[in-house]
């Protein structure tokens, strides 16, 4: 199995605040100071800079830095990862709700969405596992057939990444959000040699880490794209790819885990290039024979 995150040097049986709390007899007065703010208030420190967590707490941001690194991390940007982690696992849906409307007071909807969503790709980008990638990647090319399996919201991920796969693999199901029972109707025919793409973030659904498990004991490859190595469908993934998912508001922000797809269909075109060509320049035909796109160009007004 191949893993998704370079660095995770926090135990996995604890959240960041219960591994401060179990740090704090060995700190200085300085990061007892920074140690109680987040503590007491982790939904306002985990959308500071080190230098606003360092005026809160009374301290310098060399000390705010010094303090991750006594924690394990290589520096503030995991510290601050953590803090958000933390944040949306100990939060309800509506708390993080609340949590992001006082956000959007202080800084704007579109600046504090938009600023949000750009740091999740590129803390995904910074730790997400290459070789598990390439595992992935190849695990699709090799594939006798390809399932696509994704709940409630993921379900969007699992259709774009079916639509595209379909115009070049004669393979590809998507498996459909119906009853428990149906998803393992719809699995019947997985066997070895085939692969299965499963998106899965908090909250687990039960029906993915089912009809994971089935896969898994069917002898096919399991492509986890996820939260976190410990998420359940990562167990004995042939290969998971973590991408930072959590709430933008009420709704779930995707932007790094498409993100990820889209890199999967970019590699997938660089490797069967001359396969993919033939084949969409098959489908452009027909575009055209059957005026599919508006051949227009836009913006263009109608002068008669």
């Amino acid at each position: 199995m191949r893993g998704c995150c370079a660095h995770e040097r926090i135990s996995m049986s604890l959240d960041l605040i219960e591994t401060i709390e179990r740090a704090l007899p060995g700190m200085s007065k300085g990061q007892k100071r920074i140690a109680a703010f987040i503590i007491e208030h982790c939904e306002q420190a985990a959308y500071m800079t080190a230098s606003r967590l360092g005026t809160h707490a009374d301290v310098s941001e060399s000390t705010v830095v010094r303090f991750a690194i006594e924690l394990g991390f290589d520096g503030y940007p995991g510290l601050h990862r953590a803090m958000q982690d933390t944040l949306g696992k100990r939060l309800t849906s509506v708390q993080r709700m609340e949590v992001a409307n006082a956000r959007f007071r202080e800084v704007g909807v579109l600046e504090a969405v938009l600023s949000a969503d750009a740091d999740r790709i590129r803390t995904t980008l910074e730790n997400i596992d290459r070789r598990a990638f390439d595992d992935a990647v190849d695990a699709i090319l090799s594939a006798g057939k390809i399932y696509i399996i994704g709940m409630r919201s993921s379900f969007s991920l699992a259709e774009f990444l079916d639509y595209n796969l379909s115009l070049i693999f004669p393979s590809v199901h998507l498996l459909r959000n119906t009853g428990s029972s149906e998803v393992f109707e719809q699995l019947m025919k997985i066997e070895e040699g085939d692969t299965v793409i499963a998106f899965s973030f908090p909250r687990y659904s039960s029906r993915i880490i089912n009809a994971v498990d089935f896969a898994q004991l069917s002898g096919a490859r399991v492509i986890a794209i996820t939260d976190s190595i410990q998420a359940p469908i990562a167990q004995n993934a042939y290969a998971t790819l973590c991408a930072k998912s959590d709430m933008a508001s009420f709704a779930d922000s995707l932007v790094a885990p498409l993100s990820i797809v889209n890199a999967i269909l970019a590699a997938i075109g660089m490797k069967r290039q001359e396969m993919v060509s033939d084949t969409l320049a098959r489908l452009e035909a027909v575009w055209d024979e059957y005026n599919v796109y508006e051949k227009r160009s836009a913006g263009k007004e109608n002068l008669t």
